[in-house]
């Protein structure tokens, strides 16, 4: 079998001894053209079946009629590299790929046909090893979570690997994906571009493309080669840091502003706490409540748990009789005061901001918004004047909550 250094590009060393290792049971490859990502994963997969008896793999895109000619002849391509063709079998109906010795097999599958991925019983073994190519062609995880529950079954050890370029759309539900599983201790998200990638591997022409590209448009280029989420140009707020708000940064906020959007059928409740660094003018957001049809009551209850000492929580006004209620209740809510252009003026504080720092496990929901949120384009592309309404319910119960600080720059409206 061929050598390490042979078959696989540097940059994936320390990713293949950590599989090896069986440190992650996730992981997400994003990359640019010539990464050789998809090849890394093949690689993998081929070698881990032979490795161990039980082993077999399910590998999907998301349609069908793409599988031969793209991640089926990967693969073949991954067992003429590995010097091992003699001892593996190939099937274009079905689409498959057995190992000789032992019946254990590689699967291939399009996510459009989901019938034929539930249920996978094999010879010998279980699906220890599922790969998704080009993950953001799929719908979105809730099908991802589907196809693997359907999946996930017969072993202790299984690996998933995901790979995709990133769209270059902060906005697209692979890259908001990438950055939530991020977070979890079983998961592992690992870039990777061209550049440490043999060059005999990519030839000249890929290469006199890339640099050429590089010139002519740096941005199409750091999206395409580098991999990178360069932006569409349509993101509102350009000044966001998702991170970790630890306990020790926020036990020293002084002054905490409370703030709160309501909803109840299908548009949910956000509540949310933040502080404003005055020194820096920058705001850390780290609580939040959002959720659909809770009731007042229970909203009320959810609420006082994050701000137990029922300090005033700013709510929008367009809703008294739910506010009264709310202080029936014992809630200490009040109406913003709002007043023409007000919500445009809230937009471009926000914009106007040194930086937005929101904690991305206590206000996951706060984070997919304020990342996500896009101007509106029309039907010629061009973008359409005004910030569009949806899907801002936390930016909302920002603006609410620090209203005080915005009126100090002396907006018109609260004159």
């Amino acid at each position: 079998m061929a050598s390490l250094s042979q078959t696989i590009a540097p940059a994936f060393y320390h990713l293949h001894h950590d599989i090896k290792k069986q440190a992650h049971s996730n992981y997400w490859l994003k990359g640019g053209r010539g990464s050789t990502k998809s090849s890394f994963v093949s690689l993998e997969i081929v070698m881990g079946i032979m490795k161990d008896t039980q082993a077999n793999a399910v590998v999907m895109r998301r349609y069908a009629t793409t599988l031969r000619e793209s991640v089926y002849d990967q693969y073949l391509w991954a067992i003429d590299q590995l010097g091992v063709s003699h001892l593996w079998s190939d099937s274009v109906s079905p689409v498959q790929l057995t190992y000789i010795p032992t019946g254990q097999q590689i699967r291939f599958k399009g996510a459009d046909k989901p019938e034929k991925i539930k249920s996978q019983k094999f010879r010998t073994g279980y699906t220890k090893f599922k790969h998704y190519e080009e993950v953001a062609e799929f719908r979105g995880m809730k099908e991802i979570r589907s196809i693997n529950q359907s999946l996930n079954r017969g072993g202790s050890d299984i690996i998933t690997f995901y790979s995709y370029n990133p769209p270059a759309s902060v906005n697209s539900w692979v890259n908001q994906a990438a950055l939530e599983q991020g977070l979890r201790d079983d998961t592992l998200v690992h870039s990777s571009d061209y550049l440490t990638v043999p060059r005999k591997w990519l030839g000249k022409e890929f290469l006199a493309d890339a640099e050429q590209l590089k010139k002519d448009n740096p941005k199409a280029y750091a999206h395409e080669y580098m991999g990178e989420v360069t932006g569409t140009g349509a993101e509102v707020f350009n000044n966001l840091t998702i991170r970790e708000i630890t306990d020790e940064e926020i036990s020293h906020f002084d002054k905490i502003y409370h703030g709160l959007d309501l909803g109840f059928a299908h548009d949910p409740l956000a509540y949310g706490d933040a502080y404003y660094d005055s020194a820096r003018r920058r705001i850390f957001l780290y609580n939040e409540i959002y959720s659909v049809g809770m009731t007042n009551r229970e909203a009320v209850e959810a609420i006082k748990k994050l701000n137990p000492m029922n300090e005033a929580i700013i709510a929008d006004s367009a809703e008294p009789r739910t506010i009264a209620e709310f202080r029936d209740l014992g809630l200490n809510v009040l109406g913003a005061k709002k007043g023409p252009g007000s919500r445009e003026h809230g937009f471009k504080w926000l914009q106007d901001l040194r930086e937005i720092i929101i904690d991305p496990v206590r206000c996951p929901n706060t984070a997919r918004e304020f990342s996500g949120y896009e101007l509106a384009r029309d039907a010629n592309g061009n973008f359409k004047s005004g910030y569009p309404d949806g899907d801002d319910h936390s930016i909302d119960k920002t603006r609410y909550e620090l209203e005080t600080l915005m009126k100090k720059g002396g907006f018109r409206a609260w004159k």
